[in-house]
């Protein structure tokens, strides 16, 4: 079988911040990388978890929301996948740090957190979730387009 594409990426370079993994077609893919590859700690299931509800709900709900195809982990567990259509890099990057923002921030009840909406309902930790955005906050604010490019 051929290499897929992510295999192909040099994870020994790859420092946390906000990448375009991928172009296919119409569909974008970002690769939002919250842990430094093959570098603990990484981020444990129940915060990881949360913050995926956290994120799909936000990204979602936003003024992009119709150009949303997927947002979810990395089973490496050191950060997510956004993929999206029919907006720009600058936007993209923009509902990202925004969505750290929202989730940094969030207050309330976890959206999808019952066990009739989620299938491991009893694994969250919203305060774990809140933290991973609050590390990623400055991280990404200063971050523009030029650097959703991987370093080779």
């Amino acid at each position: 079988m051929d290499k897929i594409e992510s295999f192909k990426v040099d994870h020994t370079k790859i420092s946390q911040g906000m990448y375009i993994s991928r172009i296919d077609a119409d569909i974008v893919t970002y690769d939002i990388r919250m842990v430094k590859p093959n570098t603990p700690p990484f981020l444990e299931d129940a915060g990881l978890h949360s913050f995926e509800h956290l994120l799909a709900t936000f990204v979602r709900n936003s003024a992009h929301g119709k150009n949303i195809v997927y947002a979810g982990p990395m089973g490496c567990r050191t950060g997510f996948y956004l993929l999206v259509r029919g907006i720009s890099h600058q936007a993209a990057l923009n509902l990202v740090k925004d969505a750290m923002d929202y989730i940094a921030n969030f207050e309330g009840p976890l959206p999808g957190s019952s066990e009739a909406e989620c299938g491991n309902y009893l694994c969250h930790d919203v305060n774990a979730a809140k933290q991973y955005a609050k590390r990623m906050i400055p991280i990404l604010q200063n971050w523009k387009v030029e650097d959703l490019a991987y370093k080779a």
